[in-house]
């Protein structure tokens, strides 16, 4: 099992790099399951771990490589929308064999390779989130290796509808672009990080007035994490700002999901399993 990490976003510190291979040394001594960066990985173009074109190539390189089973994407931030259009017509039916795993900011190309009918797509731990603890490693690894149902969100044992999982900011960000897949009949899963709840309660209003969202089977709450402090305060907790817009848009609230900006964060194979 040979895995290829990527950057399709923000820059991405040597320093964490070297903290990743040290877990697999450490974990992984008879390499049964080993990693490659792409060179490309730890290159800085202001903002971004290289400028589009560079992590539009790298991504596509790797994705193509026969040699790789799996793609890990390295990091979130911001970046991958810049380069999925240049990305998809690019591919081969060798990148459609792959799994690929991450979440945050790479929801956005994992909404692009779900759109086009890639089979092995999840919202799952990213390789920067390996040093978190050994059980977040071995749940993303599992996944990557073979799909192991241990490393999937509880929920998805329970309910067989299909299913997807995004950052809420980014899936407000791409609804109505050409990257949106169609989530007809799906379990939408939502979490996010670093936001003050009336963007949640707005992103929520834009979201769940799509008519595309409506046509979910229903709206499942991730951990909102590190939220930023409203002055006044908002009033309402991020559960609580989701069962209003489910109610006012017709959408049913399934209840919570074990996903979030953390080290408890489950896998979400993205459709049926």
């Amino acid at each position: 099992m040979k895995i290829g990490i990527v950057n399709a976003s923000s820059r991405f510190a040597e320093t964490r790099g070297e903290a990743i291979k040290a877990w697999f040394e450490a974990n992984v001594p008879d390499s049964s399951i080993s990693f490659v960066f792409h060179p490309a990985v730890f290159q800085k173009h202001g903002h971004f771990g290289g400028d589009d074109a560079t992590r539009a190539n790298a991504f596509v390189e790797f994705a193509n490589d026969p040699r790789l089973d799996a793609i890990w994407f390295a990091r979130g931030g911001y970046g991958s929308c810049r380069i999925a259009e240049a990305i998809l017509p690019r591919l081969t039916d060798e990148a459609r064999k792959k799994r690929y795993l991450g979440y945050s900011d790479a929801g956005s190309l994992l909404a692009m390779l779900y759109k086009a009918g890639f089979p092995h797509v999840a919202h799952g731990p990213m390789a920067s989130d390996a040093v978190r603890s050994d059980a977040t490693a071995w749940r993303a690894l599992d996944w990557l290796k073979k799909g192991a149902s241990s490393s999937w969100e509880p929920t998805l044992h329970e309910d067989p509808r299909p299913a997807v999982a995004f950052n809420l900011s980014i899936l407000d960000a791409l609804v109505g672009t050409y990257l949106e897949p169609d989530l007809t009949g799906h379990v939408l899963m939502l979490e996010d990080v670093s936001e003050p709840l009336y963007r949640i309660d707005r992103m929520m209003f834009h979201l769940t007035a799509q008519p595309s969202i409506r046509r979910v089977a229903g709206i499942r709450l991730g951990r909102v994490s590190e939220i930023i402090e409203n002055d006044p305060d908002f009033g309402l907790t991020p559960e609580e700002i989701v069962r209003y817009w489910c109610q006012r848009s017709g959408i049913p609230y399934l209840g919570g999901a074990d996903i979030g900006h953390d080290r408890e964060n489950k896998v979400v194979p993205f459709g049926h399993r």
